[in-house]
């Protein structure tokens, strides 16, 4: 009997650790863009845990940088996620508290990520990829598969939006500085 030797199996073995050492580096900053997207850590985690599960598939199509494919993964996951599941009630084991009412300001953080909650997904997105990210123009709208007008567009319509939001609405003026960038 004659054995021979494919080398696919060499082939598998190598894009394995390629994928290995891709995640034990970029995982924390994949992590922090789902968190951000979703803002559970659970669903953050699950999200980031499906998106590499279908990389991992990819992986050996996969060219030079790896990184904008597996964003580009990441992103579109998360919005088919919401296209599928119901998001008006959540249920939870404890009540969430209810504000004094006496006027007292909440923490700036969290009157930010509620008034993130308020925009549409894909401006959340597009924000989410340039100010928290720090990504340029061009390569959000690389990762989005859309134009650098559209990015620009939504960028301008998500920060307009923002700048009227109720929960950002009290003169606070330190969470959006007046050029419209997030501060």
């Amino acid at each position: 009997m004659t054995t021979v030797w494919d080398d696919t199996s060499e082939r598998a073995v190598t894009a394995a650790v390629g994928f290995d050492d891709f995640v034990a580096a970029r995982s924390p900053g994949l992590l922090r863009s789902a968190y951000l997207l979703t803002r559970d850590h659970a669903l953050a985690e699950d999200l980031l845990q499906t998106a590499l599960t279908k990389v991992w598939f990819a992986w050996g199509r996969v060219d030079r940088d790896p990184e904008p494919y597996v964003r580009r993964i990441l992103f579109t996951t998360y919005a088919s996620w919401w296209r599928r599941r119901w998001n008006h009630e959540r249920p939870t084991e404890e009540l969430p508290e209810h504000g004094t009412g006496d006027g007292t300001r909440a923490d700036d953080t969290h009157d930010l990520w509620v008034a993130m909650d308020r925009l549409p997904r894909r401006m959340r997105a597009v924000v989410v990829l340039r100010y928290f990210e720090d990504l340029s123009v061009e390569e959000t709208a690389a990762l989005l598969q859309c134009s650098t007008g559209t990015v620009k567009s939504q960028t301008s319509k998500a920060l307009a939006k923002l700048r009227i939001d109720p929960a950002l609405d009290s003169g606070d003026q330190h969470v959006l500085d007046l050029n419209g960038d997030l501060a």
